[in-house]
């Protein structure tokens, strides 16, 4: 099971591609506040995510919550456009 975890996400068009990503894949998205728009079901109406109330994403209150309800062994990957080190070198 695929787990994507976006921390502070600010942008709904790229959160809502990702969850697109998680609904087609059967991986669980899970969102850590706090977010930079609402998730309302007006909101994802509007935006047109027809898919989000099967998406069921978890949304996390902070960083530390998320982190305590892992397992002990759980792997972690971290992605940012802040590294010199490429994604594809990484081992998954």
């Amino acid at each position: 099971m695929l787990n994507v975890v976006l921390f502070c996400p600010e942008i709904p068009p790229n959160t809502g591609n990702i969850g697109r990503l998680c609904h087609a894949t059967g991986a669980t998205l899970h969102l850590i506040e706090p977010l930079g728009f609402s998730i309302d079901d007006r909101a994802v109406i509007r935006a047109g995510l027809d898919y989000w109330k099967e998406l069921a994403p978890v949304v996390w209150p902070s960083y530390g919550a998320f982190v305590r309800s892992l397992p002990t062994d759980a792997a972690l990957h971290f992605l940012t456009t802040k590294t010199e080190r490429a994604y594809w070198d990484a081992t998954f």
